[in-house]
C-alpha cells in the first residue's frame, strides 16, 4: 500500500473513533441515564482541559525521546481501553473523570497524526500542500461513518456508541505501529530554559495587541463549536416527545441528519483556498462567524416537518463555519508569527479553541440551559400546550409515565417534567454569534494582501 494510502486509513480511523460519540453522547447522558445539563457540560470540558496540556506534552515527548507512531499508537491503546471502561459506569461524576481519562488520551493524538503524516509525505518526497488536504478529507468522512454507524446500529443512546470507537482505536493503536518511522527530531536544546522547553514562548504574542486580538476571538469561537457538537443531535432527538413530529424521518435517523454537516465540511475544505484569495483572512473568519448565526438562527426555527429544510440547510452552513475560521485561523498565525516559534503559536491556537474555548462554552451553555432555559411542567395542561397537542394524547402520556410519574384525576404529576426550549436556546446562541461578529468587524484590523497567503508556500 502507498504511502498516501497509508495515511489516508489512518486519517480515517483517527476521527472515526470520535465521531462515534461526540455526537450522540447527549442522547445516552439525557435520554437514557437522565442526567442534568450542568454536569453534561463538563464532559465536554474534559477535552478543553486536556487540550491545554496534553498536546503539549506529549509533542516534548515525541520531539526528545519516542517514535511519533510508537506514542501514537499507545495513546489510542490506551484510549480504546477507557473507552471500555465508560460503558460501565453508573454516575455522572464517575462518568465525568473517566471521560477527562479517555480525553487526556485522544486530544494529543490529532496534533501527532498531523505530524507523522508531514514527516511521512516529506520522507517519501511528497508535496505537502498538495497532498496533505486530500488525506485530512478521509478524517471527516470516516467522522460521517461512525456516526452513520452509531445510528443505524440503533446505538446512539446506548452505552454500545463507545464499544464502537474503542475497538476502532484499538485497531488504530495496532496500526500505528506499522506506520513509518518518525524519529525523534530533538530539536529542543538540551541547556533549554523551561520556558522554551514547555513551548511557552509562544505566550509573548499577547503582548501584540493584533494576535491577542486573534486569540481571544478563537476563545470565543471554540466555545460556539461546542455549543453545536454538545446540544445538536440531542435538539433533534428530543422531538420524539411532539406527538406530531414523532414519527418523522428526522427522529429515526437524527445522527445521519447532523452527519450533513461533517460532508459539508468536505466540500467548504475545497472552497477555501478561493474565499481566501478573493475576501482575504479577516473577511474569511468574518463570513464564519457570521455562518454561526446562521446555523443556529435557522436551528431555533427549524422542526422535523414543515422546518426540514431550515436544519438541513444548517447542517450545510456548519461546514463554512467550522472550517473558514478554523483553517483561516491557523494560516493567519502562520503568516503572522516569527518561524522559531510558529509551532507553539499553532498550539497555543488551539488550547485557545479546544482548550479555554471548549472549557468556556461547555460549563457556561450547560449552567445557563439547565438555569435559564429549562422548563418545569406540573400537569397535562402545561405540557400539553408546550407539546402542541390534547391532553389526553396518548403518545404524551405515555411519555409521562416513561419518566417515572403517575398522573392523578385532576391531570397532576406526582414529579414535575423538565423540557428545554430549543428556540429560546438557539436564539441566544446566535445573539452570542451575532455580536462576536460585530466585535471582530469593528475591533480586529488587518488588511488583505494576496502577497501574504504566497509567502506560506515559501
Amino acid at each position: 500500500m502507498g504511502i498516501k494510502n497509508r495515511l489516508i486509513v489512518m486519517s480515517f480511523l483517527q476521527f472515526f473513533v470520535w465521531g462515534a460519540w461526540l455526537i450522540t453522547i447527549g442522547n445516552y447522558w439525557f435520554g437514557t441515564k437522565n442526567w442534568e445539563g450542568t454536569q453534561f457540560g463538563l464532559v465536554f470540558g474534559t477535552m478543553g482541559i486536556a487540550s491545554l496540556f496534553m498536546p503539549t506534552l506529549t509533542g516534548i515527548i515525541a520531539d526528545r525521546w519516542i517514535n511519533a507512531e510508537k506514542l501514537y499508537g499507545v495513546l489510542h491503546i490506551s484510549y480504546a481501553l477507557v473507552l471500555f471502561g465508560i460503558a460501565q459506569i453508573t454516575t455522572p461524576d464517575n462518568f465525568i473523570y473517566v471521560m477527562f481519562a479517555a480525553m487526556c488520551f485522544y486530544m494529543p493524538t490529532i496534533a501527532l497524526s498531523n505530524s507523522i503524516s508531514y514527516t511521512s509525505l516529506k520522507l517519501n518526497n511528497k508535496n505537502i500542500v498538495k497532498d496533505f488536504p486530500p488525506i485530512r478529507v478521509w478524517g471527516t468522512i470516516g467522522f460521517i461513518v461512525a456516526m452513520w454507524i452509531t445510528n443505524l446500529s440503533g446505538s446512539k443512546a446506548t452505552e454500545y456508541q463507545f464499544y464502537i470507537a474503542g475497538v476502532g482505536a484499538l485497531i488504530l493503536g495496532i496500526y500505528a505501529f506499522t506506520l513509518p518511522k518518525c524519529e525523534p527530531q530533538r530539536l529542543i536544546k538540551e541547556n533549554a530554559s523551561w520556558v522554551e522547553t514547555l513551548g511557552l514562548e509562544a505566550f509573548k504574542l499577547f503582548g501584540n495587541y493584533k494576535m491577542a486580538l486573534f486569540f481571544v476571538f478563537s476563545m470565543f469561537l471554540g466555545g460556539a463549536l461546542q455549543l453545536t457538537n454538545a446540544y445538536g443531535d440531542v435538539f433533534l432527538d428530543e422531538f420524539k416527545h411532539f406527538p406530531k413530529y414523532a414519527d418523522s424521518f428526522v427522529i429515526q435517523y437524527s445522527t445521519i441528519i447532523m452527519s450533513i454537516s461533517q460532508v459539508s465540511e468536505t466540500l467548504f475544505i475545497l472552497a477555501i483556498p478561493f474565499f481566501l484569495r478573493r475576501f482575504g483572512i479577516k473577511q474569511v473568519m468574518l463570513i464564519s462567524m457570521l455562518a454561526w448565526v446562521l446555523r443556529f438562527g435557522l436551528f431555533a426555527f427549524g422542526d422535523p416537518v414543515q422546518g426540514l429544510w431550515m436544519i438541513i440547510l444548517s447542517c450545510i452552513v456548519y461546514g463554512m463555519a467550522f472550517d473558514f475560521f478554523n483553517i483561516s485561523g491557523s494560516l493567519f498565525v502562520e503568516s503572522n508569527t516569527d518561524s522559531k516559534i510558529r509551532s507553539s503559536a499553532q498550539g497555543l491556537f488551539m488550547m485557545m479553541t479546544n482548550g479555554v474555548g471548549a472549557v468556556l462554552g461547555s460549563l457556561t451553555s450547560g449552567w445557563a440551559i439547565d438555569r435559564f432555559f429549562t422548563k418545569s411542567f406540573h400537569n397535562t395542561t402545561e405540557l400539553a400546550g408546550f407539546l402542541q397537542t390534547e391532553t389526553t394524547n396518548s403518545k404524551m402520556l405515555d411519555f409521562v409515565k416513561g419518566q417515572g410519574n403517575s398522573i392523578s384525576s385532576e391531570g397532576i404529576f406526582t414529579n414535575p417534567i423538565l423540557m428545554k426550549d430549543w428556540h429560546t436556546i438557539w436564539l441566544s446562541f446566535a445573539a452570542y454569534a451575532l455580536v462576536i461578529a460585530i466585535a471582530f468587524a469593528i475591533l480586529f484590523k488587518h488588511k488583505h494582501d494576496p502577497k501574504e497567503l504566497e509567502n506560506l508556500n515559501h
